[in-house]
C-alpha cells in the first residue's frame, strides 16, 4: 500500500467510513494516474449530502466521482453501499470505551533534571547511587550487619567480614577476578580465588563496573579481602498489584517513523485493529479491551543517530517526522489514553534520564490527540497496576559485557538490572548518563510491570513477581542493525491484560493477525 493510498483510507476513516473491498481495489488503480486523498475527499462530501448515512463507501460512487471530473456520462444506478444491518459480526463495541481512566504518575524526571555538568555534579551523582543502592541492600536481612571498607579493613586477619562497596574496576584472569571496590569511608581489592565455587564465580562474573553489591569475604593481608559470596539488591519475591477489572495495555515502542524500512502497513494493521476494523471476534473482542498505549520512545528515526542512516532515511526533517508519525497517532480511537517517553532517536537530550520529547518537536502529536507525554525512565499507575518504562539503552551495554547475554532475548538483561537495582549500571560506554544530583536510574520501587524497547526483539519472561516485556518494533532490519547480527522481530504487539498480567502477543505482519 503507498503512502498516498494508506492516507486516503485513514483519511475515510477517520471520517466514519470504510471502503468495501472493490472500492479498496478500484482506488488502488485510480491511485496510480489519479490523487486517491482527493477522491476520497469527494467521496466523503458526496455521502454527508445523502439523507441516509451509508457505513460503506462503493465502487460506483468512486466512479461517478471520476465520470464527473472527466465528463462523461455516468450511468443512473445507486452509487453508494446501502447501509449494513448491526449484527454481533459488524459492530464493535469496546468495552475500554465505557471504562474511566485511571491513570497515574509516580516518577517524572522531566522537570527534575538540573546537572550542569561539573566535577561537584560527578561526584554528588555517584555518591547519591551508593547511598540509595547500600539503602536497598541493607533492607536484606542477611546484609544488615555489613560494615563500612575502613572498618573491615582493620579486622583480624583470617575474620570474616561483609561490606557494601560500588566496583571501580575489574580485571579477570583465566584462574582469578580481581576486584577495584570503594565505598564512602575507603576502597579495598577483592579477590575471587581459583578454588571458589562454581555458583560464588559466576555470580563474580556477572558483576559490572559501577555496580553496588554486598561482599561476604575473609580479610587478608593489608587491603586484600578474599571473596566468599556475593549478594545483589536484588527484588524480592512478591505477588503482584492487578486491576480490579479486565483493561489491556498494549506496549509498543520504536516506530522509527521517517526511516526507509517504516513498516507502514503493519502499522496501519494495528490501527485499524484498535479501532474494531481488522481481525475475527475474539481478536477484535481483544482490541476492545485495551485502554493504554504506551509507546516506550524511538516515535522517529531522528538525524544522524547511527552509521550510514542517512541512506536509509526517507524524510530528513526531524520536525517532518513527527508531523507523520501524528497522522499515524492520530488515528488511535480517542478513548485509549497515549501515553509516551523518548528514546534515544527522539529529539529529546541523548543523556539519561531523558526529558519529555520537547513541544517544538511534537506539537503535531498533541493537536493530532490528547497524550500523556512523560521523560525517560518514568513510572506510572494504570488501575493500581505499577509499570517502570525505560526506553532500554543501556541493554546494549549489558549484551556487550556481561556473559550469557544475546539480542536475542532481552529479557535476561532485563532481569539483571532488576537484579541489580539499576537501569544502568554501566558508566562510561555507550549509554550516555547524566551526572544528576539525583540518580533517576536506581530501581527504588518494585515495579508490576517493566516495559522497555530499544533492542527491536519482542520478549516478555516474568521474574520473581515482575513482568519483564521488551516491545519488539516496527522498522525493517537496518544495514547497522544487519552488521551487529541483531535480528528484529518487528510487527509483533504484547498486550497485557492488567487484571491477570497475562500477555497476549498480536502479529500485525500476518493478515490474519495471528
Amino acid at each position: 500500500m503507498t503512502e498516498h493510498l494508506q492516507k486516503a483510507v485513514s483519511s475515510a476513516l477517520k471520517a466514519g467510513y470504510q471502503l468495501d473491498k472493490e472500492a479498496f481495489n478500484f482506488l488502488e488503480k485510480l491511485s496510480r494516474t489519479e490523487d486517491p486523498i482527493a477522491i476520497i475527499e469527494k467521496a466523503v462530501e458526496k455521502a454527508q449530502t445523502l439523507s441516509q448515512k451509508p457505513l460503506f463507501i462503493g465502487r460506483s460512487l468512486l466512479e461517478e466521482l471520476l465520470a464527473e471530473e472527466t465528463k462523461k456520462p455516468v450511468p443512473t444506478t445507486v452509487y453508494i453501499s446501502p447501509p449494513l444491518p448491526e449484527t454481533k459480526k459488524t459492530r464493535f463495541q469496546p468495552y475500554a470505551k465505557e471504562v474511566d481512566p485511571d491513570i497515574k504518575i509516580i516518577e517524572d524526571p522531566t522537570e527534575k533534571i538540573c546537572t550542569m555538568g561539573s566535577i561537584q555534579d560527578y561526584l554528588e551523582y555517584f555518591q547519591d547511587r551508593f547511598r540509595r543502592l547500600e539503602k536497598i541492600l541493607r533492607q536484606r536481612i542477611d546484609i544488615k550487619n555489613a560494615m563500612p571498607i575502613s572498618e573491615a579493613l582493620k579486622a583480624p586477619r583470617n575474620s570474616k567480614v561483609k561490606v557494601i562497596g560500588m566496583l571501580t574496576e575489574k580485571r579477570e584472569s583465566k584462574h582469578r577476578i580481581f576486584f577495584k571496590i570503594e565505598d564512602m569511608s575507603g576502597a579495598a581489592t577483592v579477590l575471587v580465588p581459583q578454588g571458589v565455587e562454581e555458583a560464588i564465580r559466576a555470580k563474580a562474573q556477572m558483576l559490572l563496573v559501577d555496580q553496588v553489591v554486598c561482599f561476604i569475604a575473609v580479610k587478608s593481608r593489608n587491603d586484600l579481602l578474599v571473596l566468599e559470596d556475593v549478594l545483589f539488591p536484588e527484588i524480592p519475591q512478591r505477588r503482584p498489584r492487578k486491576a480490579p477489572i479486565p483493561v489491556y495495555a498494549a506496549l509498543i515502542s520504536d516506530l522509527h517513523v521517517g526511516s526507509k524500512l517504516f513498516m507502514r502497513e503493519e502499522f496501519n494493521r494495528f490501527l485499524l485493529w484498535l479501532n474494531g476494523k481488522l481481525g475475527d471476534a475474539y481478536k477484535r473482542e481483544m482490541a476492545g479491551k485495551i485502554k493504554y498505549v504506551i509507546i516506550a520512545g524511538d516515535i522517529v528515526d531522528g538525524i544522524g543517530v547511527y552509521p550510514g542512516q542517512a541512506n536509509e532515511l526517507a524524510t530528513t526533517d526531524i520536525y517532518q517526522q513527527y508531523r507523520e508519525a501524528s497522522r499515524f497517532i492520530e488515528q488511535i480511537p480517542d478513548y485509549i489514553e497515549l501515553i509516551v517517553i523518548p528514546g534515544n532517536h527522539d529529539a529529546s537530550r541523548k543523556a539519561i534520564p531523558q526529558p519529555a520529547i520537547p513541544r517544538e518537536y511534537s506539537e503535531s502529536i498533541h493537536e493530532a490527540r490528547k497524550v500523556h507525554s512523560l521523560g525517560n525512565p518514568c513510572t506510572i499507575s494504570l488501575h493500581n497496576v505499577e509499570l517502570l518504562v525505560y526506553h532500554g539503552r543501556s541493554l546494549d551495554d549489558i549484551i556487550a559485557t556481561a556473559p550469557n547475554q544475546s539480542f536475542k532475548e532481552p529479557e535476561k538483561a532485563m532481569k539483571l538490572l532488576l537484579q541489580c537495582r539499576h537501569l544502568a549500571p554501566i558508566y562510561g560506554q555507550k549509554t550516555p548518563i547524566s551526572p544528576e544530583n539525583r540518580d533517576f536510574m536506581v530501581i527504588e520501587r518494585i515495579p508490576d510491570i517493566f516495559h522497555t524497547g530499544h533492542i527491536h526483539v519482542e520478549r516478555h519472561e516474568t521474574y520473581r513477581g515482575v513482568l519483564s516485556v521488551n516491545s519488539g518494533a516496527w522498522q525493517g532490519q537496518t544495514a547497522f542493525q544487519k552488521k551487529m547480527g541483531l535480528e528484529p522481530t518487528p510487527g509483533i504487539v504484547p498486550i497485557v491484560d492488567l487484571q491477570t498480567l497475562q500477555v497476549f502477543t498480536v502479529n500485525f505482519k500476518s493478515t490474519t493477525l495471528n
